[in-house]
């Protein structure tokens, strides 16, 4: 555990008579940051455990969401430190991105300064959470110290071949004549000045995820859920098939097919609006009915032409030539085809596609089946869908008869290739990650171009590439960047003449990919972290939204694999268990957002209730993992049970009726708990657990009143009930801790080790029938035999009263379950 000074935690005050979270929060916050309490020492005794949460944009105030995915994990942090780990749980700020430039253009406001007061601020509520953050170690990715590593590792990537730069497609506002990132783009509109964007091939910087498809495929290392590796999985998009080459008048043109099994099916081709052969097919006759269909799809996104719909699209007025049977096929220009998959043309073969079956259908183009159900019927001229099964080959000549699907596309991809139609082909949905952003606020891309020596890295004896202060933001938003000619000039590093800088800056998912090993060491000025201190990672237990699956979770992982190969690590993936927290929503079962007016606001909540009610009730409120809707009634309920915890303890004599609990019965109830509670620590069940203390608190307030009271099994109980609800409600544990002797601080005490045979019920509570009619009930052991289940049972003051004087004519006695006397 972490080595602190103890007896610096304790408060010495008059004990209040009802509890109020507000005289003991803040100073109990206090005294752990005095003390040190929660700073993380690489040297202290204990297995290393690094719990990650993913750190937030400091967009100015921490909203529900960020406790919900914060107090579930920093719980269980607290309760691996009582069970012995030397526990390492820091946070960051994801500091970079748009939310600040578009405050400074707003307001004219620095983005700096903008930036570092959320963060101050936001630390603020983070320590109001009561958490166990390590705040020695915080840093915020803006910061130069930082950004200067993300340049250094471009540099690396460059110089190993994986960041290069060539022309890209990207979303073009010609009003602000500026490139904006797909986030910046609303309803095919920039969101800073409405004009509908378009889609442009400029040069742009990439990194080369591309290179670690079939590693990213294998999740052998990580464990994550089952969403996140199908949803990765997806992305990545592996597919195995063919090349097939048509002639066309601009050229052969190859297609990607997953079924070169359904090739004599295909009866038209369709090219993506920005393929490179587009003007060259399109005919005089249809080059204004296709200009223009180009130029309305380059202001959707990928997204929206992937959306379920109607097909749109229109003819060439060119044909391609099929490579086997010579046929004429139409070609196309349509929007479902994306020039970012495959080659940016398919062929078409509507019977066994849902997508080109209803774009043949809209455009009454020819549909011909290749493919069968085994034993099935020809399909109908008004088929109302494709058959898109893998059955049997039909009306394709020699490969009639053949199985379709899997089965046969590695003889038939041999056919072709024998033909010198086709080759075999592995192709992947995943492209290279594109990290240029024409924006300020974010890492200045460390190359300089020589009119000489081309595009060189900056020497990493001259990074951080600081971002200029007091740069001015124009109407037209274009970044500053291009606009500060002091800045961009610099020297090349091969001849020392006049070069001048890049102005982009990098996507903010860079900052993001490698965080987690900042930690280690924040301040280390000669790596980007310590490898001395690799034997922390992977990071144990990874925690965020799913939304990052398929962005920051896919990025980090891509990026320790090259760190890896960089001999930087010897991980290959950044955690080792990753789990995803789901989603408060609104009172209205909606996303909290201000436009619906459902907001929680927690600092409001915390002002009325406190935080450790607020901990507990976002742990009770559902399933950690699903999440659900707020319930404004429902914080009550942990703020009575608080009171309750603190009555248990300070209430100076039982109150209400006199209880009958004996030693055995308090301490299993004790125990029992203690077990479940650990076990549920363990799969994360945080809900269970506080109900499982809920019912323990009944169960003490019970014995509180019975002749246990003050008994050593009394003593034991109320000891373990406070080291249990440490993790959970930290500030009233560490009061109650202290208020009743207890040395040091009560998070730095060892979890109960929990006694199997206590926790083991020797006895059981049966019913007892009369004639069917539950009378009564008796404790009776589990290895009672059923002479003396029924002796007991009969001996019942409330059941004799229901058997006197009258003939017992039948006993039923099922061990465990019930005892049954009939009478007449």
């Amino acid at each position: 555990m972490t080595q602190t000074n103890e007896s610096s935690i304790n408060i010495q005050e008059p004990r209040m008579e009802r509890y109020n979270p507000h005289a003991i929060e803040g100073k109990w916050q206090d005294a752990w940051a005095k003390a040190g309490l929660y700073t993380f020492n690489e040297d202290a005794p204990g297995e290393k455990f690094y719990a990650l949460t993913m750190f937030p944009y400091p967009s100015g105030n921490l909203h529900i969401g960020h406790w919900y995915a914060n107090v579930a994990p920093d719980a269980r942090a607290r309760w691996m430190r009582m069970r012995g780990h030397n526990v390492l749980f820091p946070m960051g700020f994801d500091a970079f991105g748009l939310p600040a430039e578009n405050a400074a253009i707003k307001n004219n406001v620095d983005p700096a300064g903008w930036t570092y007061r959320n963060i101050e601020y936001m630390t603020g509520q983070f320590q109001r959470m009561g958490t166990m953050i390590d705040w020695s170690r915080a840093f915020a990715t803006c910061d130069p110290e930082y950004y200067r590593w993300n340049q250094w590792f471009f540099t690396e990537f460059f110089k190993r071949g994986l960041a290069y730069k060539k022309g890209g497609l990207v979303n073009w506002c010609p009003k602000d004549q500026t490139v904006l990132a797909n986030e910046q783009v609303v309803n095919g509109a920039c969101e800073r000045c409405g004009t509908p964007v378009e889609k442009r091939n400029l040069s742009q910087w990439y990194l080369k995820i591309t290179d670690y498809a079939d590693e990213l495929l294998d999740f052998a290392q990580t464990d994550m859920p089952e969403k996140v590796r199908l949803m990765q999985t997806n992305w990545i998009g592996k597919s195995v098939g063919a090349e097939v080459t048509f002639d066309t008048p601009a050229g052969p043109e190859t297609v990607f097919t997953t079924r070169p099994d359904t090739l004599m099916g295909a009866t038209f081709m369709v090219l993506a609006p920005e393929h490179a052969k587009v003007p060259a097919l399109t005919t005089d006759e249809q080059r204004g009915a296709v200009e223009a269909y180009v130029a309305a799809a380059g202001r959707k996104t990928d997204v929206e032409r992937q959306q379920e719909g109607e097909k749109t699209g229109v003819f060439t007025g060119s044909f391609a030539t099929h490579p086997i049977t010579g046929h004429q096929l139409p070609i196309w220009v349509a929007d479902y085809v994306l020039v970012t998959y495959g080659t940016g043309s398919i062929m078409a073969v509507p019977a066994h596609d849902e997508r080109d079956f209803a774009f043949a259908k809209k455009f009454g183009l020819e549909i011909r089946e290749v493919i069968r159900p085994e034993g099935g019927a020809a399909m109908a001229d008004d088929a109302a869908e494709p058959y898109v099964g893998e059955g049997q080959i039909v009306n394709s000549g020699e490969f009639d008869g053949m199985p379709g699907g899997k089965a046969s596309i590695a003889a038939i991809t041999e056919q072709l290739e024998a033909r010198g139609v086709a080759k075999a082909k592995t192709t992947y949905r995943l492209r290279d990650w594109l990290v240029s952003r024409q924006r300020y606020w974010g890492t200045p891309i460390p190359i300089v171009y020589c009119p000489e020596h081309g595009a060189q890295p900056v020497p990493a004896e001259e990074l951080p590439v600081r971002l200029p202060d007091n740069v001015a933001f124009t109407p037209t938003g274009q970044s500053p960047l291009k606009l500060n000619a002091e800045w961009m000039r610099a020297a090349c590093p091969v001849c020392g003449g006049e070069a001048e800088r890049d102005t982009d800056t990098m996507d903010t998912f860079v900052d993001s990919s490698w965080y987690m090993y900042r930690y280690l060491s924040p301040k280390d000025e000669a790596h980007p972290f310590d490898p001395a201190k690799a034997d922390l990672l992977p990071v144990d237990l990874y925690t965020g939204g799913i939304e990052h699956a398929i962005l920051h979770l896919l990025y980090s992982r891509f990026w320790t694999k090259v760190m890896r190969d960089m001999g930087l690590t010897t991980q290959s993936e950044p955690f080792a268990w990753l789990r995803n927290q789901g989603m408060i929503l609104g009172e209205d079962g909606e996303k909290m957002s201000k436009s619906r007016g459902n907001v929680v606001d927690p600092d409001d909540l915390v002002r009325e209730y406190g935080a450790d009610t607020v901990r507990t009730y976002l742990l009770f409120i559902a399933p950690w993992e699903l999440g659900g809707p707020w319930d404004p009634q429902g914080i009550n309920g942990p703020a009575k049970w608080l009171g309750r915890v603190w009555n248990l303890y300070f209430e100076e004599s039982p109150v209400g009726p006199a209880e009958k609990v004996t030693d055995a019965e308090l301490r299993y109830a004790v125990h029992s708990t203690l077990k479940k509670v650990g076990a549920d620590f363990d799969r994360l069940s945080f809900n269970t657990i506080v109900a499982a203390l809920m019912e323990l608190t009944n169960t003490l307030v019970k014995a509180k009143r019975s002749p246990v009271y003050g008994t050593p099994a009394w003593d034991e109980a109320l000891h373990i009930f406070n080291l249990m609800l440490a993790p959970i409600v930290p500030h009233i544990a560490e009061e109650i801790w202290t208020e009743r002797g207890g040395a040091g601080s009560v998070h730095t005490q060892s979890w109960p080790a929990v006694d199997e045979q206590a926790a083991t019920r020797d006895s059981v509570t049966l019913g007892v029938q009369v004639s069917g009619k539950v009378r009564g009930e008796v404790t009776i052991s589990k290895t009672a035999t059923a002479e003396e289940a029924l002796s007991a049972a009969k001996a019942n003051a409330d059941v004799a009263r229901f058997i006197e004087g009258k003939t017992v004519v039948k006993e039923i006695y099922v061990p465990g379950r019930i005892i049954n006397l009939v009478v007449k």
